[in-house]
């Protein structure tokens, strides 16, 4: 497949037209470190069943690639999926896991690129510092991925605080655009938070005020908890620096996850534990497919919306 380089950066063309205008959902596969243990518990496959780090992440990749080899798991539903950096470094049925993912499914891949989170500061934790972060978007994009994802999180509706994580986002977004791959931004709210709506808020007046600093040739995206207050980010979702708006679950069980984003016009999901719900090691094969397949059709018809 022949690669075009699109006048936004140096992305490809053909991926950025999929996801400016494709129907359907960003998946989420990006467990980490501190996140994989209790990911393999949910599919079903306990502590007790690796001694060293090699072996759970052998166990997890086992587990993200029987997801990406589904037959329920294609590019007519499922626009991207966001890789962990050592899922990005493996193969998947004999090629690199990006070039799988594009040249098999036509799902466009993504790469996690934050290094976790600070503590709580002013209500919110900032992300980590990311080292060597131009290498690592310039190694991925030569892999075939076409962006990255980065997240913080937001406890409270402290103005310093919520304009302290934004503007660490996009400044960190600058050196990935720069790199020639298209930034996730992800200042997730806690959906817990008794400061939720006021915090989303905050954060949207914030958001809006580093668009609007953006040059006109960069583009993001961006990564949000669902809103309390339905179709709240339309300004976002129309604004011409904003490429795509995307959804996280937040821990809300994936029914009531879709129930709300449905209510949210123009806005995809991109769900996490959402997505893996139900599916456990156990499954045959076809008991997983079809479980991946009816979660596939529900995340994708509140997508539509």
């Amino acid at each position: 497949m022949g690669v075009d380089l699109a006048t936004v950066g140096k992305v490809n063309d053909e991926m950025l037209q999929k996801v400016r205008a494709g129907n359907g959902f960003i998946a989420a596969l990006d467990q980490s470190g501190g996140s994989t243990p209790k990911a393999l518990g949910l599919y079903g496959i306990g502590d007790d069943a690796w001694s060293t780090d090699e072996e759970m992440f052998d166990l997890m990749h086992a587990m993200r690639s029987r997801i990406m080899t589904s037959p329920a798991f294609t590019g007519d539903r499922v626009l991207g999926a966001i890789l962990f950096e050592q899922t990005m470094d493996r193969q998947v049925e004999g090629r690199g896991t990006a070039d799988y993912l594009w040249s098999v499914k036509q799902v466009v891949p993504f790469l996690k690129v934050d290094k976790g989170l600070a503590d709580v500061f002013d209500g919110v934790q900032l992300m980590n510092p990311i080292s060597h972060l131009y290498e690592l978007c310039t190694r991925a994009r030569e892999l075939g991925v076409f962006g990255t994802k980065m997240r913080s999180v937001i406890q409270r509706a402290d103005v310093i605080g919520v304009r302290g994580v934004v503007e660490q986002q996009f400044w960190i977004a600058a050196e990935i655009i720069s790199a020639g791959l298209v930034p996730i931004i992800e200042p997730e709210v806690d959906i817990h938070s008794p400061e939720k709506e006021a915090a989303e808020g905050l954060l949207r007046d914030s958001i809006l005020e580093q668009l609007e600093a953006l040059p006109a040739d960069q583009t993001v995206m961006l990564k949000l908890s669902i809103p309390t207050v339905d179709d709240f980010y339309t300004e976002l979702i129309a604004h011409p620096r904003v490429l795509r708006v995307v959804a996280l679950s937040g821990g809300y069980p994936r029914d009531e996850a879709n129930e709300r984003l449905s209510r949210n016009h123009g806005m995809i999901a991109s769900f996490s534990r959402a997505l893996t719900e139900g599916l456990s090691a156990g499954q045959s094969d076809a008991e997983f497919d079809a479980t991946l397949g009816a979660t596939i059709d529900g995340i994708y018809a509140a997508s539509i919306t």
